[in-house]
Order: structure tokens, then sequence, then C-alpha cells
């Protein structure tokens, strides 16, 4: 297959990026569905025209159906996008840059989704879509219980689970506290999106996610607050983020010798309230209640997830530290990490 992709690359270059647009179309019809064509247009870069002729091939084709509220994907085309994305993979080649970032990151899984979700917003949805796939090869035979963090990238995998069978038997639980950001990117928010998608179980921790010391150690003793704490340090696998240290700074009200020392000693990445320099090494630590980095040593699964070439450095900088055995990323940051000497 990689030698016939090859050689229609140099000999019939022109047909590789036609069913390269086509495929980003079919792709973006299904995340967005149902989508205009205007809507789809703007958001694919495309003149209306061009895209015109492109779904009207598509429909004619069987892969799309025009409704009034806008293009959806048939079974075919479903179908003909599911058996596409292995082969896309070489066309754009995001297999070898998987390989590439195994190698340069240490981990044991990449999985690299095209596009840039700091220019195309809807590439999380991907990244979403990709991440609720491994979730699904990495359950436990039973008695899951999934931890989640907040931020944008996981809520849009809760966006993107369904109803599953092996998902329905899971507990979800937060990782921690609340952040104090907007409710629908809170891990309690995803936590119970996620349960009602999946049509799983959950349970809530209701504290902030930024302590003083005495207000933790009230917390820490509280025993509905030990139940959920067991439940969370139970957990089986965890999907969490990773930030860019001074964003995830900003957003928590640091303090500002706080923010001066995350500046002088090169803060780059945030994940799990642990602010990481660029080589991995932890220069400080959020007071927080819920999984700490130690705890994160005996969990089976650990899928981070996170898209955009703004955060190729966060990313570097965490994995170097971090326990995670998957990395689930967009070609954005992938060709921004392997651009890095």
């Amino acid at each position: 297959m990689n030698t016939l992709l090859d050689l229609q690359k140099k000999l019939l270059p022109d047909l590789v990026e036609v069913m390269g647009v086509r495929y980003r179309i079919l792709r973006y019809i299904r995340l967005m569905q149902p989508i205009g064509r205007r809507t789809l247009a703007s958001n694919l870069n495309m003149s209306e025209r061009v895209l015109r002729g492109e779904v009207t091939f598509l429909k004619e084709q069987g892969l799309v159906t025009f409704q009034a509220s806008g293009m959806l994907l048939t079974e075919d085309g479903e179908r003909l996008l599911g058996q596409l994305e292995a082969v896309m993979k070489d066309v754009f080649n995001t297999s070898t840059m998987e390989e590439e970032l195994q190698v340069k990151l240490g981990v044991e899984e990449v999985h690299v989704v095209p596009g840039n979700s700091d220019s195309y917003p809807w590439v999380k949805k991907e990244l979403g879509r990709a991440c609720v796939s491994v979730m699904k090869r990495r359950l436990q035979p039973s008695d899951n219980i999934i931890a989640v963090t907040g931020g944008t990238s996981i809520a849009a995998v809760a966006e993107m689970l369904v109803p599953d069978s092996d998902l329905k038997k899971s507990m979800f639980v937060p990782a921690r506290g609340g952040l104090g950001e907007q409710v629908e990117n809170q891990a309690n928010t995803i936590c119970a999106t996620m349960a009602r998608k999946a049509m799983g179980s959950y349970r809530l921790l209701h504290v902030p996610d930024q302590l003083s010391k005495e207000a933790y150690d009230s917390l820490i003793s509280e025993p509905s607050i030990q139940a959920i704490l067991r439940l969370i340090h139970s957990a089986t696998m965890v999907i969490h983020g990773i930030g860019d240290a001074r964003t995830m700074a900003e957003r928590r009200n640091t303090p500002d010798d706080v923010m001066k020392k995350l500046e002088q000693e090169r803060a780059l990445a945030e994940a799990f309230g642990y602010y990481f320099n660029g080589d991995g090494k932890i220069i400080h630590k959020v007071l927080t209640i819920g999984l700490q980095l130690e705890d994160l040593q005996n969990i089976p699964a650990i899928i981070a997830v996170a898209g955009g070439a703004s955060k190729a450095e966060a990313i570097e900088a965490y994995m170097k530290t971090g326990p995670s055995q998957v990395l689930v990323t967009d070609e954005g940051a992938a060709e921004a990490l392997l651009a890095k000497v």
C-alpha cells in the first residue's frame, strides 16, 4: 500500500491531492452534521464555488445527502470514511509522525489527527474522537473507574462519546476539583457529560482546584471527600490535558510572586496542578485535592490529549516527567515537536 501511494504521489499528484480534499470534507461533515455549504466552505477555507462541485460529486457517489437542515453523511459515507482513515495516515504522513514522536517523547503510543487545532477549533473534535477510540481499547475487563481532568480538549472527548456497552459499565470521576473556569470546561461537568453520553455512572468532587493549607486540611478530613478520593485513587484510567504554564497560571489568578517564579524558572507546561520547565523538572505545585503525580504510577492507562502548534513546548516538557502512556495530538503540534532539534 505504501509503495502504491508513493507511486501515485509521483505520477498522479493531483489524484492524491483531490482525495485529501474530499477526505477532509467528509471528515468535517461527520463532525458537524447537519452543516450548510457556506459554513462548511468557511471552516475549510474553500470557495463556495469549488465546494459546490465537490459536495455534488460526493452526493452523486451516495456518500452525502442534502437536507433542509444541511448536509449529512450517508451510511456509505460513514463506512468509506472509516476505511479511508488508515490510508490517509500514509497520505498525510501521520503514521511516520506517530512513530517518530514515540521515539522522541519516549511514549508507548501516539495518535496524530490531521489539522492544527490552533487554526481550526473543530480539530479538537477529531482529538476527542481519537481519544474515545483509545479509551475503548484500553478498558479493563471489568470495574473501570475513569478519572478526567478539565479543559477544552477533554471537553471535546466528552462531546464525542456515544453509548457503548463496555463504557456503560464504567464509573466516571473528576481527577481534581474545579478550576473556577467556564462550567462546561470543569472536570465535574466533563465527568457528568461523559457518564451521560456513555450511559455510565459518575461521582463528583465539590471542592475548589486551588486551596490554602488551612482549607486543604479541613476539607481532606471530611468523610464525603474521603469517600470520593478513594474512588479517584482507584482509577483504572486517567484522561488529562496538558496546559501552557502561563495560560494556566493566569486562569488560576496565581499570585504575583508565584508568577514571577514561574517566569524566572521558565515554566512551560502544567498538568495535575504541577508546573514543569523545559527539562521536565517540577518547579511549582498547586495545593489541590485529587490525583497527584505520584498517584499515576499505579494506574494502568493514562491518556494525554493536547493539540495545536502552540502546545508543542508544553507537551515535550510534560512528557519528560509525566507517566502518560498514550498521547493524542494533532499535525500542528506534531510538526512543531519534530521540527525542534
